[in-house]
């Protein structure tokens, strides 16, 4: 039977309660703390939930979707133009208009599309 990892999207409301809550339910090695970026996140799905199926049930998806929508994304590439360095600033420049428009994606789009290109996984939203 496939095993069954349930995101509980009532424990956190902006990306980086999102990453230690997805980083918590992950078999990872005692010492190591993986990064709290998308990148990341993406490497982390190889693996850690192991690589046979598995199906992954996320709680309250709609209030994440809430939380990790236009505005949440918004303040993200902004902090990234902002900053200049090491960032892409006219990929990030591009995203946020993109966004703005109303054709880019929110961060929870973002998330949900790099959990649904792992084969492995099986993503559920309730």
């Amino acid at each position: 039977m496939q095993p069954v990892i349930t995101i509980p999207g009532s424990r956190f409301s902006d990306m980086e309660g999102f990453y230690t809550t997805i980083y918590g339910l992950m078999n990872l090695y005692e010492d190591w703390t993986p990064s709290h970026n998308l990148d990341a996140l993406n490497d982390m799905l190889y693996s850690g939930f192991g690589t046979e199926p598995v199906r992954i049930v996320w709680e309250g998806s709609d209030k994440s979707k809430a939380a990790l929508g236009v505005e949440a994304t918004r303040a993200f590439y902004q902090q990234k133009i902002n900053q200049g360095k090491p960032y892409n600033v006219g990929w990030a420049q591009e995203q946020l208009d993109a966004l703005l428009s109303g054709k880019g994606q929110t961060l929870f789009d973002i998330i949900v599309e790099i959990l649904n290109s792992h084969k492995h996984i099986k993503l559920e939203l309730q």
